[in-house]
């Protein structure tokens, strides 16, 4: 078989039944897909969660993980947020003519270990292969279904109740544009893309008052905060130095202007808990990554706003995230 992706293996004929029965089946293949027909009979579902998300990172590859894995764990998280356990996957590539095979092989690995980490499997898919310059490498849109297991919603966010982080935040966006630009930093900085379903699961298990999760991916923290207070008419009130950000990404911030607080994260969620249960979720985050924090709470001061407590003890209004940040984060 030859190293590269070829328009032929993309037409429905026999190279492209060698593409995905080598490949494509060789590493992502169950029970599901074993027959290989135009759909997927999944049988009843109770409380079903759907989403759907495409993804045209560039680099395809960076420190911390690579298109397939940010894919995967991209819908589960969307999933998780929602308080669903991950159940079935559909995956559709859009592969640019002249694509290394061994890199395909490599994105699907990754893709396969992500579903391991989220107990789901592939049902379905579909692959193109487009010319020359039509695609930038390798474009993947996942869809995703999920078994709601805990009602979480913006809606149940109410004056008095906590907001925490899973982690240090703005890795992933200071990652990408590091590795676009080839800022070298004598510590490197690794994206934090992981799936989010083993926290959440331990957040269910432990029957922790969650009222609301937000995985902040594009527009970081500030586009979250900023949606919950618009959308709900409350205000969020929080301490800047209670908001962990790692030595490198604040080195490429001050150098380069950018807040943090805008910048994308693909393994970190915003968490607002009733306040009785403030400190036993801590305790849950911290278990995963030591970086996680109770950051402020909720509040009626400035209905609509998100307010930053500096460490000069000054405040200001942290705003909705506008133009353009950073395209084609994920």
């Amino acid at each position: 078989m030859q190293k590269v992706i070829t328009l032929s293996m993309g037409n429905g004929g026999l190279e492209n039944r060698e593409l995905l029965k080598k490949f494509v089946f060789r590493h992502l293949g169950n029970s599901f897909l074993k027959d290989a027909e135009d759909g997927t009979v999944l049988g009843e579902i109770e409380n079903l969660v759907f989403t759907t998300d495409s993804f045209t990172i560039n680099p395809i590859f960076f420190k911390g993980g690579d298109i397939g894995k940010l894919s995967v764990a991209g819908a589960c998280n969307d999933l998780a947020m929602m308080g669903s356990e991950p159940k079935f996957l559909s995956l559709s590539f859009i592969i640019e003519e002249g694509f290394s095979l061994r890199d395909f092989e490599r994105i699907l690995r990754s893709m396969k270990k992500e579903l391991s980490v989220n107990g789901a499997v592939v049902v379905t898919g579909d692959t193109k292969v487009v010319p020359k310059g039509a695609c930038d490498k390798i474009y993947i849109n996942v869809s995703a279904i999920g078994n709601r297991l805990a009602n979480f919603s913006q809606k149940n966010i109410k004056e008095g109740d906590k907001v925490l982080l899973s982690g240090d935040i703005a890795r992933h966006g200071a990652t990408i544009f590091a590795s676009r630009e080839g800022i070298e930093l004598e510590n490197e900085i690794e994206s934090d893309c992981r799936s989010l379903w083993p926290i959440v699961k331990a957040l269910i298990d432990e029957k922790i008052f969650v009222k609301a999760l937000r995985d902040a991916t594009r527009g970081g923290v500030a586009a979250v905060l900023n949606e919950w207070a618009k959308d709900e008419n409350l205000c969020f009130e929080i301490e800047e130095a209670k908001v962990n950000i790692s030595l490198e990404v604040k080195g490429i911030c001050e150098i380069l202007g950018f807040e943090p607080f805008v910048l994308a994260n693909e393994g970190t969620f915003v968490c607002v808990v009733d306040r009785k249960d403030e400190k036993r979720t801590l305790e849950i985050l911290k278990s995963f990554n030591e970086n996680a924090s109770i950051i402020g709470e909720v509040t009626k001061e400035y209905m609509g706003r998100v307010i930053l407590k500096t460490e000069w003890k000054t405040r200001r209004f942290l705003d909705m995230p506008s133009g353009e940040i950073l395209p084609r984060i994920c």
